[in-house]
């Protein structure tokens, strides 16, 4: 990217990986366009930096910034000079840390850690992986817990006054927004997947599994999936509702138009007599 060691003056070397939620997406593709130097591997939905010895990036078009080797100020002044790549960039982003011990005797699992027996390249890139799908859950957590409170506010409302207080246009937003939240963790996070990488390699395998246990990935991602879906079936309930409340609505103003024109009809043969 440019020089991005030399320009930000990385000190490399600091065993700990740190991912931030920064946007809703990243575009991944201008990015690798305009920052060609350093890059070590690409696809249309990440984008991995060797920027000096020790030192990464990782960068995921799902708005998640990975580094190794950068310290706090490093970090910041990375993720300013991409902003113009991001759309709805956080002005509070989501952070998670992860410590990395090399040369142990052999690879080990940790709270809040591993212990690996070599830095190699892909195992450190498969360490970056797991953590920034970790601080992504995050985000779709917090993204889905708040569609669930606004559903349970309506759900309250229909409790307490028999009926439902939220717009036609409301709801069709909040449908919106739950489906389009489930497209987007569908198409960008791959939980259930291992990298390629880790097929051929059962030393990579192996690291892989313990990493998703260790972030507890899989059942979280399913808690997501299991929210987003009582959220989406509350809301087709609430849309039932609604039509069923228009419908009616509809009926009796038919049926007052016919009885308008009854009442006229009388008149006039009233009048006539």
């Amino acid at each position: 990217m440019g020089s991005p060691a030399n320009d930000l003056g990385v000190i490399c070397g600091m065993p700990q990986v740190v991912s931030y939620q920064i946007a809703d997406s990243i575009d991944v593709r201008g990015l690798r366009t305009a920052y060609k130097e350093g890059i070590y591997h690409y696809d249309a939905d990440e984008l991995f930096y060797k920027t000096g010895e020790g030192c990464f990036v990782y960068v995921f078009k799902y708005g998640v910034v990975c580094f190794l080797g950068y310290s706090v100020e490093e970090a910041s002044a990375f993720m300013e000079r991409i902003v113009p790549f991001c759309r709805n960039v956080f002005e509070q982003r989501l952070s998670e840390e992860f410590d990395v011990e090399t040369n142990a005797q052999e690879n080990k699992f940790g709270y809040n850690k591993i212990e690996i027996t070599k830095p190699d390249v892909e195992v450190l890139r498969l360490i970056m992986l797991n953590v920034s799908q970790s601080v992504a859950l995050d985000y779709f957590s917090e993204q889905t817990n708040a569609l669930q409170e606004e559903t349970n506010s309506n759900t309250l409302n229909l409790e307490r006054k028999g009926r439902l207080t939220i717009s036609g246009v409301n709801l069709k937003r909040y449908i919106g927004k739950t489906l389009n939240l489930k497209n987007r963790i569908a198409e960008n996070l791959y939980i259930f997947d291992s990298p390629p990488e880790t097929w051929e390699d059962e030393n990579l395998n192996r690291i892989d599994q313990g990493l998703k246990k260790t972030f507890d990935l899989q059942d979280r991602y399913r808690d997501i999936r299991e929210g987003l879906e009582i959220v989406r079936e509350n809301l087709e309930l609430f849309k039932d509702l609604l039509q069923y409340r228009n419908s009616t609505f509809l009926e009796w103003i038919i049926i007052i138009l016919v009885a308008l024109e009854v009442v006229n009809l009388l008149i006039d043969k009233l009048f006539k007599v």
